[in-house]
């Protein structure tokens, strides 16, 4: 027998008190009848009208935009962008509120997940509950940081105009001006001219250098437009994802600068999208860790190189570090910007698959910077077996890294330190480095 189709309740609007926020940009609220929504643009103890833009009769859950705030909270502010706002560009999940809600946000979404995922309050994990905005960032309400130095434009396929993606759907917002671009995106004029049969335009600033990356994929069967951009780049290059063509016109690659090296960044590469992030990350996790030398380290997903080039000069010629990374050209590049360290071995294929090979019983250090999904059980009972007096865990996602810490505790090791740091201003999104240590027998 058929099940009866559910009515859609998208465009209802509710009335509702804003409850606590919620990880991924959101708030949590209740109906009159005790339906749960997930509210965006609304901050914890606002009355809006949330107006439903996903769900059905007797769903889980609905998603909501406020789209009319009743009652204010004082951490309120008018959206400095004139493309936030219900319906919108999804890029920014906080531009309503003033930068210091914006962490304390964000602290409360870590300080959840840890308790809910693995049964930790802030002071059992070293963590004093706050958010540190990075270096240049403490600006007034209001007022905007330029950093994103990697931003992916959308290309509108009826106007040609470039822009970002709505939230949770394929629809572009074009916009003019991305107001969190860093100053070396924005230079280009991405958003100033029309990129016709173009399926998106994504712009690359490296830091550090005055490298620029531009990389076109076109539509299935479109020509190439001529490229006219504000500012000279480094590389262009072109995707053509129908006939599987990659040509690059320049240099292959781009080169950022952390921790006093270069490294080598090719094909649109990862690299930390705040330009202080690097460098950041790079001391959390050194202070962290403290590599002796003559020692030995691990470096998974390690992309190309940055905390492996970190470690090895700390721990010396006698020292020995193993780096892991699943891509191809990330690990050509680690290579390549590791070459001049003949204890640095980098080997390519996933973690839970190399690591097991290696034959390695015993390390004395090991930074792991997994993608959003975390580590996973497998691979973090394989950690955990491997004696390190010292584990840093880089996470991108409160979540993740909470279930991870959970398997940890599993294994024997207790988190000694937590940091977080808000280097996505504007965006739900939050970097943490927890510090991980064997916990003493008989404790």
């Amino acid at each position: 027998m058929q099940a009866e189709p559910k009515n859609s309740l998208v465009g209802e609007e509710y009335e509702v008190e804003v409850g606590p926020v919620a990880h991924g940009g959101h708030c949590v609220a209740r109906t009159a009848e005790g339906q749960v929504l997930f509210v965006r643009h609304a901050l914890p103890g606002e009355k809006v009208v949330a107006r439903v833009t996903e769900g059905e009769e007797g769903a889980r859950f609905l998603r909501a935009d406020a789209v009319t705030i009743l009652d204010p909270s004082k951490d309120r502010v008018e959206a400095p962008c004139p493309f936030a706002g219900p319906g919108r560009c999804g890029g920014c999940d906080w531009q309503h509120a003033k930068p210091g809600a914006q962490r304390r946000l964000k602290g409360e979404v870590i300080a959840e997940q840890l308790k809910r995922l693995a049964g930790l309050t802030p002071e059992e994990a070293g963590w004093d509950g706050t958010v540190m905005p990075a270096e240049g960032d403490k600006l007034p309400a209001g007022e905007v940081p330029a950093w994103r130095t990697r931003v992916q434009y959308a290309v509108d396929p009826d106007s040609g105009r470039a822009g970002l993606r709505r939230h949770r759907s394929h629809e572009v917002e074009p916009v003019d001006h991305c107001m969190i671009a860093a100053p070396g995106v924005t230079e280009l004029g991405i958003e100033r001219r029309d990129w016709p049969g173009m399926a998106s335009v994504e712009a690359i600033a490296a830091t550090g250098s005055q490298d620029r990356q531009v990389i076109l994929t076109p539509r299935p069967g479109a020509r190439l437009p001529l490229v006219e951009l504000d500012k000279p780049v480094s590389v262009l290059r072109v995707e053509e994802k129908d006939g599987g063509v990659h040509r690059v016109h320049g240099r292959p690659f781009v080169r950022e600068r952390a921790d006093g090296r270069t490294y080598r960044v090719g094909n649109g590469g990862f690299w930390q999208v705040h330009p202080k992030a690097a460098d950041t990350l790079v001391t959390a996790v050194m202070q962290g860790l403290f590599p002796r030398k003559g020692e030995t380290a691990l470096d998974l997903y390690c992309g190309v190189g940055l905390f492996a080039g970190a470690i090895a000069d700390r721990v010396g010629d006698e020292g020995a570090v193993l780096g892991i990374e699943s891509g191809k050209r990330a690990v050509e590049d680690a290579r390549h910007n590791l070459a001049s360290f003949d204890r640095v071995r980098i080997e390519q294929g996933k973690v839970e698959s190399v690591l097991p090979r290696t034959g390695i019983t015993e390390v004395d250090v090991i930074v792991l910077d997994p993608p959003r999904a975390g580590a996973g059980k497998q691979t973090v009972r394989h950690l955990a077996g491997l004696g390190a007096r010292r584990i840093a865990y880089v996470a991108c996602d409160p979540a993740a890294l909470a279930r991870d810490l959970g398997y940890f505790r599993e294994g024997g090791y207790k988190v000694r330190m937590l940091r977080a740091f808000d280097l996505f201003p504007m965006t739900h999104h939050v970097e943490c480095v927890a510090i991980l240590e064997p916990v003493a027998k008989g404790a």
